[in-house]
């Protein structure tokens, strides 16, 4: 309570001669502040003349600081379970979004691929296919943040990763803006997909970059950190371990605390309209989650932010992933059988099939597939299906042809989200898969590279 309003409260209290209790702050001869509680009772002689307040001043600093932690400890449960239930919402919508995108993408360029590009139909296909493509990444955001994303997590080295990026940061920061890096010798190494990394990388960049008027630094900094429960205290999200911590720093104008608050919120953005989504922390967040972390922020306005991320190490002997070299996109003829039950999908991947070379037996459900498999005479070297359909599911297909063909090759597609998908097996180590929406390059890369396997 300030003094103000203690003067107010006590004045009241003498001019009714009632109890009066207020709390306040007073400065402590050692600098600090300490809490002090202050309670006053009337006392009366015996004609019922007022002759005063009797009273004490207890220091109430732990309880207050103690209350100050309860209340930001909810604010944060509160936070969290807000943005649990938006995520929730974002991969109900994935797999029809997906599956209308595949369509949008597919049809797009197949038109394409008969054009030539300096007719104006292509350039106007080009926009179509943009768009869509845009419109993709927005949804692989909201799954990112929803924690939904389907990934392939690889055991990395953090600094070798960031070395990779530079380049890339670079350019995206602009040349106004000094990048700085700081990697930590020996970092312990942790598992996560690289392209999550990317994300995390990408959009701290981004929002930093904004956040510097005109010439600026930002910094980004790797280092091994052991957190103990003294550190996590006041934090809900923190737990005690080891980490790897990439910290991305800038000296641009800050955040007060109300931004703060709604910092990774998604759709919640302090950039003019058209200029941002709103979901590039919101992305952040979740893919810190997805993989077991956290984040903390430290911002003061007219003094800059820092983003920490904290990574859990990973502590199993396995070969780092090395640097892969890019295959180019092969064709094929071998005989695909494919299983999809949406017709649009099913039409637009056959036709993407077939102009790679391929011959392909369409079915719209798994009962058809194993019909068409029976009666076909030849071999049937890949089964590429739909992870989720009536009838059975992919894998339950998958195992069915394995009688008639014991040698088939499998690929599983699915719009779906993660966690829907990962009860079916699709999502374990070794299973090829495919995730919805996909380009011609990637389906046909991908299938080569299945049908080339041993």
């Amino acid at each position: 309570m300030d003094r103000d309003r203690c003067l107010q409260t006590y004045v009241a209290a003498f001019d009714q001669r009632e109890k009066f209790s207020m709390d306040y702050r007073l400065r402590h001869a050692s600098g600090d502040y300490r809490w002090v509680q202050d309670n006053g009772t009337p006392r009366f002689d015996s004609a019922g003349d007022f002759l005063g307040y009797i009273g004490h001043c207890l220091d109430i600093t732990e309880r207050k600081q103690a209350e100050e932690e309860r209340e930001k400890l909810q604010a944060q449960l509160i936070q969290a379970q807000k943005l649990e239930a938006v995520g929730r919402l974002a991969g109900g919508i994935a797999h029809d979004f997906n599956n209308m995108l595949g369509i949008i993408l597919g049809y797009a360029e197949i038109v394409q691929k008969k054009l030539d590009p300096i007719q104006p139909l292509y350039t106007y296909l080009d926009h179509i296919r943009e768009a869509a493509e845009r419109s993709a990444t927005l949804t692989g955001q909201l799954l990112a943040f929803a924690r939904k994303q389907i990934v392939t997590p690889r055991i990395l080295d953090l600094n070798i990763s960031l070395e990779g990026m530079v380049r890339m940061l670079q350019r995206l920061i602009g040349e106004n803006i000094n990048l700085v890096w700081s990697c930590s010798p020996d970092l312990w190494p942790i598992k996560i997909d690289p392209s999550q990394l990317d994300q995390i990388l990408a959009n701290l960049c981004v929002n930093s970059r904004d956040a510097i008027a005109g010439v600026g630094t930002v910094t980004v900094e790797t280092k091994n950190v052991t957190l103990d429960a003294a550190a996590c205290a006041g934090h809900l999200d923190f737990k005690p371990g080891e980490y790897v911590a990439l910290v991305v720093s800038d000296d641009g104008c800050g955040l007060d605390e109300e931004t703060q608050a709604k910092l990774f919120e998604p759709f919640f953005t302090t950039k003019e309209t058209g200029k941002g989504t709103g979901l590039g922390l919101a992305t952040v967040y979740g893919v810190v989650k997805q993989n077991n972390g956290f984040i903390n922020v430290s911002s003061e306005l007219g003094f800059g932010t820092t983003f920490t991320i904290y990574l859990p190490r990973h502590h199993h002997k396995a070969e780092l992933l090395q640097q892969e070299e890019k295959q180019p996109v092969l064709e094929g003829n071998e005989t695909i059988l494919l299983a999809e039950d949406e017709a649009a999908i099913l039409e637009v991947t056959t036709i993407m099939l077939q102009n790679q070379g391929y011959t392909v037996l369409a079915a719209a459900t798994p009962g058809e597939a194993i019909e068409l498999a029976v009666k076909h005479a030849g071999a049937i070297h890949l089964l590429m299906t739909d992870v989720i359909m009536p009838e059975m599911n992919g894998s339950d297909l998958a195992r069915r042809l394995l009688s008639f063909y014991p040698g088939l090759k499998q690929l599983f597609m699915s719009g779906y989200t993660a966690d829907i998908i990962a009860h079916h097996g699709v999502l374990n180590e070794g299973v090829n898969f495919i995730r919805k929406p996909f380009l011609i390059k990637e389906l046909a890369s991908k299938v080569r590279e299945v049908l080339d396997q041993e």
